[in-house]
């Protein structure tokens, strides 16, 4: 009997790497969709697309490894703190790793020839490959045809003929494909990850900057309310009521969180080295940014300190 083909595919849950995932199952290819989590995105999406269309998928945390390459890129930022060549190569090398070690064929990506000029272009694929070790067992479904045939066509394991030609930034072909591939549901194209966020890229260098080796937590208090910073301390107000109710949650044994007895206003969370001038500092941001006692003196104004 011969052997089922086995293939897994790095996906996003949008609709090109929905698409990779189509193409390969149409030829009786085993697909495995691997999604990667890390600080700066998640899994929800592509759980989402992965049950509405039937798809096997396993979610990978590399956030660890992750932040290594975010703070160090070999191939530098693009417009914000994105490093997404060096990026998508550990994702398609961490995917290597299983493919060798649970006997896998072959490791697919949704990427298209000339869809993103930085990460997409034939000499970044190229190094990819190469720097993956995975030259002949990377595929690329959607562009195949118009890239070099690999190892795993040439062996007769995946079809070059029913492989695609896609490239360039538009989606009318990709469109078109989903009703001949029964695809059910895709969400709207961009957004997911923070690091391609201009003002989420200056929060983050700051970040690094400052502190040697940030935690999970104070990665995801970026994502909350205004940060002030005085030296390596930082002072974050909540904006809103889920922002308070986040920071209530992200506050660690050595943090203190402020807020006002006897007014409404925001919480506000102290982390860092904490003196009697940060404390003052503190409370006196946390009198500003309520509407009740903006005006007043901080001084005179009681507050609770846990």
């Amino acid at each position: 009997m011969k052997k089922k083909v086995r293939a897994l595919v790095l996906f996003s849950g949008g609709l090109d790497s929905t698409l990779a995932v189509k193409v390969l199952e149409k030829q009786n290819i085993e697909v495995l969709a691997l999604t990667f989590v890390g600080y700066f995105f998640g899994d929800t999406k592509a759980k989402e697309s992965a049950e509405k269309n039937g798809i096997q998928m396993r979610s990978i945390n590399f956030a660890e490894i992750h932040c290594e390459v975010v703070k160090n890129p070999k191939r530098g930022y693009g417009r914000a703190m994105n490093p997404c060549i060096d990026c998508h190569l550990l994702m398609i090398r961490e995917a290597g790793k299983i493919m060798r070690a649970e006997g896998y064929d072959l490791v697919a990506t949704g990427e298209i020839l000339g869809q993103r000029p930085m990460s997409q272009n034939l000499q970044s694929l190229k190094i990819i490959e190469k720097e993956t070790g995975l030259e002949g067992r990377l595929l690329r479904p959607l562009s195949a045809k118009l890239l070099d045939e690999t190892e795993i066509e040439k062996q007769g394991l995946v079809s070059r003929e029913q492989l695609l030609d896609i490239s360039g930034r538009s989606r009318k072909r990709q469109i078109e494909l989903v009703q001949e591939l029964d695809i059910k549901y895709y969400p709207s194209p961009g957004g997911g990850c923070l690091l391609t966020e201009m003002e989420f890229g200056k929060k983050l260098k700051k970040l690094l900057a400052e502190i040697k080796r940030p935690s999970a937590s104070d990665f995801a208090l970026l994502q909350v309310g205004r940060i002030f910073w005085i030296d390596k301390t930082r002072i974050i107000v909540g904006r809103n009521s889920v922002d308070n109710e986040k920071l209530g949650e992200l506050q660690e044994t050595e943090d203190k969180l402020l807020e006002l007895q006897d007014f409404s206003g925001p919480l506000v969370l102290v982390r860092g080295k904490i003196t009697e001038d940060i404390m003052n500092e503190a409370k006196k941001i946390t009198a500003k940014y309520s509407r009740y006692t903006k005006e007043l003196d901080y001084k005179k104004l009681i507050f609770k300190i846990k």
